[in-house]
């Protein structure tokens, strides 16, 4: 692949979505069972193809519901596409949901190594950066305190800071740059940007078109789950704002 990091060729992803209303499992089960259940197909991506250069800072924008988080999960490895393939080289750590994977009922410390252990770390190596982390997220106070009486944002800045402490070749980031107050928002635009003058390469997904074009030099725009527009950021700019308005 030569000096390309992500190359998305093709995709499209097709979910089957019940026509009928159903309130619980129970209910579920039971129209299942006796095959009263109807499905109709619904396309979130059709033939979408784009490729990401290694270091290179590239957005993906669209109204909600646009097929942004299925193109993310596909590029993640969570679904896999009905048609198409993609390709990533280099370790990939994507910040679609900060904290997922964490434990409620665990210290915050716990959560950092059983975290690390994700992303491939040995309890050594998260030793090593445990002070890094907390440092960053500011929650030392915290650190034996189990994630159950941590706030959603306390929760977000440990698990940015955790996914960013192991400096991936790939990142993906998906609306997560609101994070906090302003000042920790200020801090993690700063860590990513010195990611990206390290080398890493990133996908990022945001509503903010001011981080988009501040960040991104290429971008794509999707639409009710095709390609609206693949090029510059004013390109895409111009052609998102003909969408949404």
């Amino acid at each position: 692949m030569g000096n390309i990091a992500i190359d998305v060729d093709n995709v499209s992803m097709m979910f089957h979505l019940t026509r009928d209303k159903i309130t619980g499992l129970k209910e579920y089960m039971i129209k299942m069972l006796k095959r009263q259940i109807e499905f109709e197909e619904f396309w979130a991506l059709r033939n979408v193809s784009f490729s990401v250069e290694k270091g290179e800072v590239f957005g993906i924008m669209g109204l909600n519901g646009a097929g942004k988080s299925t193109l993310l999960k596909i590029i993640s490895g969570v679904f896999k596409p009905t048609i198409g393939q993609v390709s990533v080289v280099g370790e990939l750590v994507p910040l679609l949901e900060l904290g997922t994977g964490f434990d409620p009922e665990f210290s915050a410390r716990d959560n950092i190594y059983m975290n690390g252990a994700m992303y491939g770390r040995s309890p050594h190596e998260m030793e090593s950066i445990f002070a890094e982390i907390m440092d960053f997220a500011e929650l030392w106070e915290f650190q034996d305190v189990s994630l159950k009486n941590f706030s959603t944002g306390m929760t977000a800045r440990l698990g940015f800071a955790v996914a960013t402490s192991v400096k991936p070749e790939v990142l993906i980031i998906d609306e997560i740059l609101g994070v906090g107050d302003y000042k920790f928002q200020q801090k993690c635009v700063g860590r990513i940007s010195n990611m990206i003058s390290g080398g890493t390469t990133v996908l990022l997904v945001s509503h903010d078109f001011n981080i988009i074009q501040a960040m991104c030099s290429r971008a794509i725009l999707l639409d009710r789950g095709r390609t609206a527009c693949l090029g510059t950021v004013d390109k895409v700019a111009e052609v998102y704002g003909n969408i949404s308005g």
